[in-house]
């Protein structure tokens, strides 16, 4: 794991080409998912974590189908399932229909919540029966062949680096990672440290330019990215998240600065 925060490895960049770079479709939610295949294919992107919530929810099987089509036709593939399903209060016996809804997409990953509230907010009996739940859930992940990985959002029990790491290491299992964002209320320091601490267990990255509230292009956090991603190493999936302004429109400037910071 490398843990430098200071420096970057420009090489890296320069001669990596194990970063796939693609979208979030809940960044478009008012859109079509035929729009968002078409608008990402032309922005040169190659994939796309399809959202639960609006596009490609679980129960409409026959839309699964046709993203999964629709996708392949424009060169495209599924990275993700982004689900909004929340361990310690989403039922874990709906897990399997998410992770049959993740197949038809064509992922083996599926990206979940954890909890409803901060690490620091959880008593030790709360924690431990979350953990036992994120276990199962495990368990049932392992069974179906997918991996599970947790957002970490603000308001759940992967807030904080102390929680994720707590949780990664007490369920122990290849089939429950992470993803990573940076916190738009902390430090660029403060963001490295975690992305460096959980980077044995995050596999895919959403990719914005927040500073609290305040949205700003990509383009103005190149270098900051650099850093995150020289603290992460290794292979991952980049995924543009929501666009400074709301606009698909702007997706082709974002979509060049995520090139910029791959090294493209």
């Amino acid at each position: 794991m490398n843990r430098r925060a200071h420096t970057t490895n420009q090489a890296f960049f320069e001669q990596n080409t194990d970063l796939k770079l693609g979208l979030v479709s809940v960044s478009f939610r008012k859109h079509s998912f035929q729009q968002i295949i078409d608008t990402a294919a032309a922005c040169k992107l190659e994939c796309i974590e399809w959202g639960s919530d609006v596009h490609a929810q679980c129960s409409d099987i026959d839309r699964l189908h046709a993203i999964a089509r629709a996708q392949k036709a424009a060169g495209l593939f599924c990275c993700s399932y982004g689900t909004y399903f929340k361990l310690g209060e989403t039922p874990l016996d709906t897990l399997c229909q998410y992770i049959e809804a993740a197949k038809i997409l064509g992922t083996d990953t599926l990206r979940l919540w954890c909890g409803t509230k901060s690490t620091d907010l959880y008593s030790q009996s709360e924690t431990e029966q979350l953990i036992a739940e994120c276990r199962q859930a495990a368990r049932i992940a392992e069974q179906a062949g997918v991996m599970l990985c947790l957002e970490c959002h603000r308001n759940t029990y992967t807030e904080t680096k102390e929680g994720a790491l707590r949780l990664m290491e007490a369920v122990g299992s290849a089939a429950f990672g992470m993803y990573w964002q940076p916190n738009q209320g902390r430090s660029i320091e403060e963001n490295i440290e975690y992305a460096a601490l959980l980077a044995p267990y995050t596999k895919h990255i959403h990719v914005f330019q927040w500073k609290g509230e305040e949205r700003y292009p990509l383009e103005q956090g190149i270098d900051e990215w650099r850093r995150y991603l020289d603290a992460i190493g290794g292979k991952h999936t980049l995924l543009l998240e929501f666009m400074p302004d709301n606009l698909i429109t702007t997706l082709k400037s974002e979509a060049q600065a995520l090139f910029k910071i791959a090294g493209r």
